[in-house]
């Protein structure tokens, strides 16, 4: 059975990275098969929830991995309603993670990918991501916790997978309701049906295996399994291979598709994204895929990712392929230390219950 996990996380990693480069292929922007962040952000755009023109298209990547995880869950009998755990706390660490994020210019998934494309700034990235676990780590030694979830309705459990079909129905049958970017990153997507199909796709296998980069490097060091870590290892293959087959693959710091390279900028805002990542207990893919199984509090989490897109393009705070911005620069190291306090207030939580 053992056995069997194992391979079936690493069939999932490397369709994961197969998948990406071919949404690049056709028309996604370059090392953004997938990425939840940007993703996220370009929704957020096309509800007008923010303005900046060149990053609004509702993803169906998005609406794909949502349904995807919750067909899988409700046909493997895993769909289960749970939330009420730390609501208010968990929306504001996922939207310290988006603002971490949106400093570097991706999720976790996107850094691998990145990486996978010859961009090696976002080495720099996955180090500063793999501090920011080990700080996490160092909380969950010490008794972090922000609670056990509860039992709850029905309603509850079906919002998000209700919400994504309303989108993908107003996307289809009402785009006129929608802004759509006419240049810039928002302007370059794959065909719709691609799209949908290859979200579909990674939200039943990543529902299936519990893919999640977090949770790889953290059960890594604190126990030394591998089994999750295994998926992005195999991402990371399969993207390596995908991007010098179809000449995608280009070495360097300089002049990579929507990023800079200020490395400590790149450090901090993968800081932010592991440390608040780990607090959560999953990456914002993670949050995503198990918003679709019934679990109210990654769905809380994916509202305070949306919220934390729309404050950083509304605000100035996302970087620019130009750099960071000075108020992003204040806004990480403020997710920083609220994300440290978040962390020290829980454990003295946990060793008065």
């Amino acid at each position: 059975m053992k056995k069997e996990k194992s391979t079936l996380m690493i069939i999932t990693g490397l369709v994961v990275g197969a998948a990406a480069v071919l949404l690049v292929k056709y028309g996604n922007p370059a090392n953004m098969g997938f990425c939840i962040a940007c993703f996220l952000r370009d929704t957020t755009g096309a509800l007008k929830l923010h303005t900046a023109p060149v990053v609004q298209y509702v993803r169906p990547e998005i609406i794909g991995l949502i349904l995807g995880a919750f067909i899988m869950s409700v046909c493997g009998k895993e769909f289960k309603v749970r939330g009420g755990s730390s609501p208010m706390t968990r929306f504001v660490l996922s939207f310290f993670v988006m603002v971490g994020a949106l400093m570097f210019l991706g999720c976790p998934l996107r850094m691998i990918l990145r990486i996978a494309g010859g961009d090696w700034n976002a080495i720099i990235g996955l180090i500063g991501f793999f501090c920011g676990i080990l700080g996490g780590i160092v909380y969950l030694k010490k008794g972090f916790t922000l609670k056990k979830s509860v039992p709850l309705g029905p309603t509850e459990g079906i919002a998000m997978p209700a919400i994504t079909v309303v989108l993908l129905v107003i996307l289809c049958a009402f785009p006129a309701l929608l802004a759509f970017s006419k240049e810039g990153p928002g302007s370059m997507h794959a065909p719709l049906a691609i799209s949908l199909i290859a979200g579909l796709v990674v939200g039943v296998l990543a529902q299936r295996t519990r893919l999640c980069m977090v949770g790889g490097l953290r059960d890594a060091v604190l126990f030394k399994d591998f089994y999750l870590l295994s998926g992005f290892i195999a991402i990371f293959v399969a993207a390596l291979i995908g991007n010098l087959a179809l000449g995608f693959f280009h070495a360097g710091f300089d002049k990579q598709p929507i990023a800079f390279n200020d490395s400590l900028w790149n450090f901090l805002g993968m800081v932010l994204v592991g440390l608040g990542s780990c607090l959560l207990g999953g990456c914002p893919l993670r949050q995503v895929v198990l918003s679709g199984t019934g679990n109210a509090d990654s769905g809380v989490a994916v509202l305070g990712l949306i919220v934390g897109a729309a404050f950083c393009h509304n605000f100035a705070l996302a970087s620019t392929p130009m750099g960071p911005t000075p108020n992003g620069k204040i806004a990480v190291v403020f997710g920083i230390i609220v994300t440290v306090i978040i962390g020290l207030m829980n454990i003295r939580k946990a060793k008065e219950a």
